[in-house]
């Protein structure tokens, strides 16, 4: 998760070089937007066995380790060797894992997957547009696509993603973009999708109660999701 935290404590890293440092800590930390999304997606796939499943920005495998246990035939990509390390490490061979970078092509066929997901990784995303059209090639037309992302009134406010480097103690911010609402729905138009469902969720005192570091943003909108059918 995020905070707002004075500039002189801080230092700013590409999105790939801060997973790599964050991935030997971040399954460890209390972060309320990992505890909110996770019932979300879930619940927005619902039964996933026997299914094709592409997890893109899958980090150390939260959501790819849970569908392939449930039966799906998991592929996760992810452009950090840090996090993917993590993943493997807990997969113990159950998931095809792959590096690669959400900003070129993706290297699947067309129409390979059931369901395609994205999770907590827009924020970082320059090319909303492109990177949906490459997620609609790869999923088949009778499939659905499902991103998540931190919400973009948390990124007005100057919150982004960030972590405190184990090594040295000193907080680490992400490199961040700040999308808006409209920049997912004009994307989603360009890259001729449909749009299922949104959803904005707010930190309320259920989230606060399983995280105690969501209290500083209760009441605010945390967690943004889409859900895009392809026809």
């Amino acid at each position: 998760m995020a905070e707002s935290i004075p500039a002189e404590s801080t230092r700013e890293v590409s999105a790939r070089e801060g997973y790599d440092l964050w991935s030997t800590t971040y399954d460890e930390a209390d972060n309320p937007l990992v505890k909110l999304e996770g019932p979300v997606v879930e619940a927005a796939l619902g039964e996933v066995a026997g299914l094709k499943i592409l997890d893109l920005g899958c980090g150390t495998g939260r959501h790819s380790l849970r569908l392939a246990g449930a039966g799906a035939e998991v592929t996760a990509m992810d452009f950090s060797e840090g996090m993917l390390a993590k993943a493997r490490e807990k997969a113990l061979g159950r998931i095809d894992f792959v590096v690669g970078d959400l900003h070129q092509r993706l290297p699947f066929e067309d129409e390979a997957f059931d369901r395609v997901i994205c999770c907590l990784v827009f924020d970082h995303i320059r090319d909303v547009a492109g990177v949906l059209s490459e997620m609609r090639r790869v999923c088949r037309l009778d499939g659905f696509i499902l991103i998540t992302t931190l919400h973009p009134a948390m990124l007005l406010t100057g919150v982004q993603a960030r972590f405190t480097d184990a090594a040295t103690g000193e907080k680490v911010l992400l490199e961040s973009v700040q999308n808006q609402v409209s920049d997912y729905v004009n994307a989603s138009v360009a890259a001729a999708l449909r749009i299922r469902s949104m959803s904005e969720y707010f930190v309320d005192d259920a989230l606060t109660a399983r995280s105690p570091n969501a209290e500083k943003y209760a009441g605010w909108p945390l967690l943004l999701t889409m859900t895009f059918d392809l026809a």
